[in-house]
């Protein structure tokens, strides 16, 4: 039998593979049994408090051969050699007792040597500063045959790539202790002690997945990105996150969708769609939705032009048209007809009276929307010019928009004159689509951010602020325009989010990007001319050679500004941050408190646990709402309304409300009387759901939509407080709803817990109908438990 010395100070002695038996277990020698010499000798193998012995492999022992486990060290070394001749008077055949004297004066020895072997191992590995190689605790790897040193000092390191807690068991070899070429022993902590798992880390990256406990990089799915999948490449690369661009048999963190919710089935992790958001932006959902607004708060709403939805609303357009030319006979209106599935530009055309509407055919297969045209907008080198903002709607419930801090500015090819018959025809006056006016022979592609026919927003505001326009009024104008509109699309997006994504069942979590194109005005006013659900992310535009030859060429202007909102918007939604974050803290405890010979260790631990953003720009999304939320909080009444609509479906999934839904809604809230019963109330709900199922195209489900819904509870908050601002009686009636449904909640409460209902706090009564010269009733709405807290939101008085 022979050992083999490592830099450890430890001998290894070779042994047919067998199952580890640890540390602490017998020697198996030919002979007797010594029970007495063995214990004694195995407190001198098991640990010399050097923590080398402590959760770590070693390998067994059979038929007349001794392995040393993984935890002796040095101090194993010297026992192992002190014992050596023992091992061989026992092969020899010396009796018991010589073998038993022999045994414990050399144990003593061995004790002693330990000790001192130990001291001399700790100082050098302190002195080297050399890794440990995590849950091997410090063994190095030899290969059969080689030669190792006579003496147990420690030889340079050399580099290792050695699994994580590999152990070799050596062919027996001859009976002596050659020289070897060491393995490195990598990274022992001060007093020899190993870093555990999960503390410790590859320093030469803070962001890739590394095998000793570092985080794992967030997955994006990138199969589905179509148009914008080069400037989200670019971001994922910059992010050193890991891509799939074919897609992912396991769940990626991200999701990232080219057109909708739907083109993929998700059920986990987070899509950068929501489901609905792409029927909520075409032209006719987005008016109505808007126009609510406006019959509610007509002062807020005043920056989206008055629109008609054609067909059906073709003779009241054409009525409203001629009352105000006969009470201003010098008025001579331009309107732009824009299809409602339309986009790029496609099948926008300008009139100057109703009759121009191209009626035949188009209209009842292709309904269109009809706006007045902003006649006096800002212009910029005489031209007329819009600006896309990129805003990032990061959630629902809670409502959370970010608004991207700059933006693109496209420009018309051709100098803007006000419309007149004999222009109305030239789009590349009056249309600032990228996508129509890139075909003009004066489009002009710069990769500067000032010039050509599309630059930066920012660009925009310096020369505008070179003027002396208050750049911080004109942002502040943006920002209500963006989160007044969001509010408006909110209401019907949480329906179209219960339907595909039920409460209880599993299902993604959604953000999406989507692109606002704002006009201003010639006295600097915003107004909103669409929300598109899919901006385009293209950061690169064709370039024709020849007839029919294009090449794609990059655009430097869109890459600075679409790359930097797709990389932005991956960290705010980055699913491990906050995980890294809690990791980072965990890291730093155990540091906390350790001796000073941890200190040029602790010099180093920051680029353990470094920031993996530290080497990009700040971010460049600025949260608006919540931040915002005082001042907007009172625009959300649709936005309760349809939390009660949503309340009284029944039936997860759908997303009308049936007869029986709407019997319920108002027997809860309390809302039949004599003068309106329940027989009233079902020729109500037929009348309005059937007006409105004949507008709308979804015939998929039967029942009343939420827009609907809306405007019957207008009617009955018109009929329950009178002589009240509209907006007020709504408010009115919302706080009577959730005050009835709040007590309902915590009735079933009671009752479920089986508390007597006489131990609940006494409630106020509801608001009361107020008379004609009564004060407005919403101002004070009734007390509301948790529960309706969940389904309301304060209201503030305009400034």
């Amino acid at each position: 039998m022979a050992a083999a010395a490592s830099v450890t100070g430890r001998v290894t002695w070779a042994a047919s593979p067998m199952r580890s038996l640890g540390l602490g277990r017998r020697l198996s020698l030919p002979g007797p049994r010594l029970e007495a010499v063995t214990a004694a000798v195995n407190p001198s193998l098991s640990d010399h408090g050097n923590g080398l012995g402590r959760g770590t492999r070693g390998s067994g022992c059979s038929g007349g051969s001794l392995v040393a486990g993984w935890g002796g060290g040095a101090a194993a070394a010297a026992v192992a050699l002190a014992l050596a001749p023992a091992l061989s008077a026992m092969r020899r055949g010396s009796s018991e007792s010589e073998l038993a004297a022999r045994w414990e004066a050399e144990a003593v020895a061995a004790a002693k040597a330990a000790a001192k072997a130990e001291a001399e191992a700790t100082a050098e590995t302190v002195a080297e500063q050399v890794r440990v190689d995590a849950g091997a605790a410090g063994e190095p790897e030899c290969k059969a045959g080689e030669e190792q040193p006579k003496a147990l000092a420690p030889a340079p390191a050399q580099p290792s790539a050695a699994e994580e807690g590999d152990t070799q068991v050596l062919q027996r070899p001859p009976p002596t202790l050659p020289p070897s070429k060491p393995k490195p022993v990598q990274g022992l902590r001060p007093h020899g002690k190993p870093r555990g798992k999960g503390r410790s880390c590859k320093r030469s990256s803070g962001h890739g997945s590394g095998e000793n406990g570092s985080q794992r990089p967030v997955t994006v799915d990138s199969s589905k990105a179509r148009t914008s999948l080069d400037a989200l490449k670019i971001s994922i690369r910059q992010l050193k996150w890991k891509e799939f661009p074919f897609g992912r048999r396991l769940p990626c963190d991200i999701y990232w969708h080219g057109v909708s919710f739907h083109d993929n089935d998700i059920f986990s992790g987070q899509v950068n769609k929501f489901p609905g958001m792409t029927e909520m932006v075409r032209k006719i959902t987005l008016s109505r939705a808007v126009r609510t607004m406006q019959n509610l708060f007509p002062e807020e709403y005043n920056f989206y032009p008055r629109s008609w939805i054609l067909p059906d609303e073709f003779q009241l357009f054409v009525a409203q048209v001629q009352m105000v030319k006969d009470d201003d006979p010098s008025w001579k209106p331009t309107f732009i007809v824009k299809p409602d599935g339309g986009c790029q530009g496609d099948g926008i055309y300008l009139i100057k009276d109703p009759s121009d509407i191209r009626l035949a055919g188009t209209l009842q297969s292709r309904p269109a929307v009809v706006q007045e045209y902003i006649c006096k907008p800002l212009l910029i080198d005489k031209l007329k010019f819009d600006i896309r903002l990129y805003v990032l709607l990061k959630s629902l419930d809670p409502l959370e928009i970010y608004i991207a801090k700059d933006g693109l500015s496209r420009f018309c090819t051709e100098p803007y004159q006000e419309p007149t018959p004999k222009n109305l025809h030239r789009i590349f006056m009056h249309l600032t689509n990228y996508s129509l006016n890139i075909h003009s022979g004066n489009f002009i592609h710069s990769d500067s951010a000032s010039t050509g026919s599309k630059r930066t927003f920012s660009s925009i505001l310096c020369r505008l602020s070179s003027k002396g326009v208050d750049i911080k009024k004109v942002w502040s104008d943006i920002i209500s325009v963006v989160i007044k509109t969001v509010i408006a699309l909110t209401p019907e997006l949480k329906v179209f989010y219960q339907s595909d994504i039920p409460t209880g069942r599993p299902g993604p979590t959604c953000f999406q990007i989507l692109g606002f194109d704002i006009l201003l005005m010639k006295n600097l006013k915003p107004v909103l001319l669409e929300v598109n659900a899919n901006p385009s992310m293209r950061i690169e535009h064709e370039h024709e050679l020849s007839p029919g030859v294009f090449e794609n060429v990059p655009s430097l202007v869109d890459e600075e500004v679409k790359v930097a909102v797709i990389r932005d918007t991956l960290r705010l939604m980055d699913p491990l941050k906050k995980k890294r974050e809690n990791q980072s803290q965990q890291l730093e405890k155990p540091f906390a408190g350790k001796e000073d010979a941890l200190d040029g260790e602790l010099t180093s631990a920051p680029d353990c646990n470094a920031n993996p953003e530290a080497h990009l720009p700040s971010i460049c999304l600025k949260q608006v709402f919540p931040k915002y939320a005082k001042q907007f909080n009172y625009l959300r009444l649709v936005d309760r309304m349809a939390n009660l609509f949503i309340r009284f479906l029944g039936i997860k999934g759908t997303m009308k409300l049936g007869p029986t839904g709407f019997r319920t809604f108002i027997r809860s809230c309390k809302l039949s009387s004599s003068s309106l019963s329940m027989a009233a109330v079902d020729i109500l709900y037929i009348d309005i759901t059937r007006r409105w199922n004949s507008m709308t195209l979804d015939q998929r489900d039967s029942g009343m939509c939420l827009q609907a819904f809306v405007e019957a509870f207008f009617f009955l908050a018109q009929r329950k407080f009178k002589m009240l601002p509209l907006h007020e009686q709504v408010a009115s009636l919302i706080d009577l709803c959730e005050y009835h449904l709040s007590l309902l909640d915590e009735k079933r409460l009671v009752c479920g817990r089986g508390i007597p209902s006489g131990g609940r706090p006494p409630h106020r009564g509801p608001p009361q109908e107020p008379s004609p010269s009564a004060q407005p009733a919403g101002d004070n709405p009734p007390p509301r438990t948790s529960c309706a807290n969940k389904l309301s939101h304060p209201r503030h008085t305009l400034s």
